[in-house]
């Protein structure tokens, strides 16, 4: 960190020299005086006054001494990651999961609504509003306590939150999600599709942390994909990258009625319609020998390995990550994917499974509110938060 700004803004060395201390505590027990300053750069004294105002302000505070220490131990600060906390929500087809996380990304409390596939516009923004209240209400939060949400829905997104396009949800296409979830809470309201925030997840937290160039597959009875490239989240010039499953020959819109054509699928014991229920069927009577369902599912991976060859191929990414439902049958569908990949590519890279199951979606909302309060932090040049959002110190 340079201590001495050519231009003499003062103001704006202390900015930076606060961001980057609380870079440097963010995420870990806490540091000394003396180990802060060997990880920002900055002399003794500036991290001294530094550590001053993170203290006044809020953001920063002593961390409880070492166990086992002898003597008098150094004092050890650490990032108040209490001082505000984000909302993720994930919008889907069977459930609307939200999820309060602290600004460390560590949840707090999650709630979990079911919803159905048909269920319109009306019902399923109820059960948001049911979903996100009790995740408020289980985390101790106002709903002004809360800095940013992300919210994560099926179909094209534009800027301003509002669904360009949906089919998989009816009465969907147009609605303004953000201005309907900013009802709930404070703060700013982000929305992105669900399929692109599952691979900001991953990138974040999942397999694909070490990679710089991933694509990810939602896996279901639809099929999404969220490109990461060198790092960041890929979205286009109109948030549209990644939707191959839009052309026909890329096989994704076909691809599930493979699953549905298994003969097994019209007797099952419980009479039950539920697609997701029916599909986990074919899987489980194909790992038990069924060849019909063997067959279907060499169908359907056949078909969903089209549009992901046309990815790898123009991408060549490190990683292709396969989540969503259908990855809890990853023992049926990586490997014969992987020698899909291996037929149509140059390269074929390596092939991982999430390890978030349905939560993953939900993750990456969280992170995509994160990112907001960073860039926030270093853009508005405050390292104070609205008062109104600090906890309670009295």
């Amino acid at each position: 960190m340079t201590e001495n700004p050519g231009g003499g803004d003062l103001s704006q060395l202390r900015r930076l020299n606060a961001l980057a201390a609380i870079g440097a505590l963010r995420g870990g027990p806490g540091l000394t005086l003396t180990e802060l300053a060997g990880r920002t750069g900055l002399s003794r004294a500036s991290t001294e006054d530094v550590v001053r105002e993170l203290l006044e302000r809020g953001w920063v505070v002593e961390a409880a001494p070492t166990a086992g220490a002898v003597g008098r131990p150094a004092r050890r600060y650490r990032f108040r990651a209490d001082a505000g906390r984000v909302l993720g929500v994930d919008i889907g087809g069977h459930k609307v999961l939200a999820l309060v996380a602290d600004l460390d990304g560590e949840v707090q409390h999650s709630a979990r609504v079911s919803v159905t596939p048909s269920m319109g516009r009306t019902e399923r923004l109820a059960a948001v509003d049911r979903a996100v209240r009790a995740a408020l209400t289980g985390s101790g939060t106002a709903a002004t306590g809360v800095w940013v949400t992300g919210v994560a829905t099926t179909g094209l997104v534009d800027g301003t939150g509002r669904v360009m396009l949906s089919e998989a949800l009816p009465e969907w296409t147009g609605l303004d999600v953000a201005a309907h979830v900013g009802t709930l809470v404070a703060g700013p309201i982000l929305v992105e599709n669900d399929s692109k925030l599952a691979a900001l997840a991953e990138s974040w937290r999942g397999v694909a942390r070490h990679a710089k160039d991933v694509v990810f597959l939602l896996a279901g009875l639809r099929t999404g994909t969220g490109l990461i490239i060198d790092g960041k989240l890929h979205r286009g010039f109109g948030n549209a990258a990644g939707e191959i499953g839009a052309l026909p020959a890329a096989g994704w819109t076909r691809a599930p009625d493979h699953l549905r054509s298994w003969p097994g699928g019209a007797s099952r014991s419980d009479g039950g319609d539920d697609p997701h229920a029916a599909a986990e069927d074919v899987f489980a009577a194909a790992r038990d020998g069924d060849r019909k369902a063997q067959a279907a599912v060499r169908r359907y991976v056949r078909d969903i390995a089209v549009g992901a060859s046309a990815l790898v191929l123009t991408l060549d990414p490190e990683l292709v990550v396969i989540g969503g439902g259908f990855s809890r049958s990853a023992d049926l569908i990586v490997e014969p994917l992987r020698r899909e990949l291996d037929r149509w590519c140059i390269r074929t890279p390596e092939v991982r499974v999430s390890g978030f199951g349905d939560e993953g979606v939900a993750l990456g909302a969280l992170r995509l509110a994160l990112d907001h309060v960073e860039q926030g932090l270093r853009a508005s040049g405050e390292i104070a938060p609205p008062e109104s959002f600090l906890p309670d110190r009295r």
